[in-house]
């Protein structure tokens, strides 16, 4: 990498560590003593999905199991399970980053609407093999469809507000040589 991508490259795992931040505090405001008739969309895999498919290595996977067990104690889920399903389909992702650098949204969308359903169903079930309350089926499904209704929306701010972009087969500083 010469001199110029680096500090780029730390600038934005930053950027991304102050994203996950932003968006458990925003979670754990007390916006309501209530429980909610929703479920609002999980940004936070939305956003880790985005940029594993566009730049893999701004979102490594140590920094990324770190932010995820981070919400899973702050969000009192049982401790590694979310960070764990939702690490594997980061990984999945970088590994597919190639094959969809090329393909539309709406592959990319299926792609990775494949994998939030893959997600939110090993998260159920082991929460149901380990007795673990879980909430209703109703306000699970509305989630994981908000989330994969709102992953287009996190692809605009990806990329147009936090410039996260596909890189392109000219793009051989940050792929160190490989296309």
């Amino acid at each position: 990498m010469s001199e110029q991508s680096q500090p780029r490259l730390w600038l934005m795992r930053a950027a991304f560590c102050g994203l996950v931040l932003l968006i458990l505090f925003f979670q754990l405001l007390p916006l309501q003593t209530q429980p909610g008739q929703w479920a609002p969309p999980d940004l936070l895999m939305g956003f880790a999905f985005a940029w594993s498919v566009r730049r893999p290595e701004y979102v490594p996977a140590l920094m990324l199991a770190a932010l995820l067990l981070l919400a899973d104690l702050l969000l009192q889920r049982p401790p590694g399970l979310y960070a764990a399903l939702v690490l594997l389909a980061c990984e999945n992702l970088k590994g597919r980053a190639r094959a969809l650098r090329a393909s539309t949204l709406v592959a990319e969308l299926l792609t990775v609407a494949m994998l939030m359903v893959g997600v939110a169903v090993a998260y159920r079930l082991v929460h149901k093999v380990m007795l673990i309350d879980t909430a209703p089926m109703g306000l699970s499904l509305l989630q994981l469809g908000l989330t994969i209704l709102s992953y287009p929306l996190v692809v605009l701010v990806t990329h147009s507000i936090m410039r996260v972009r596909k890189t392109g087969p000219g793009d051989l500083e940050t792929t160190r040589g490989r296309i």
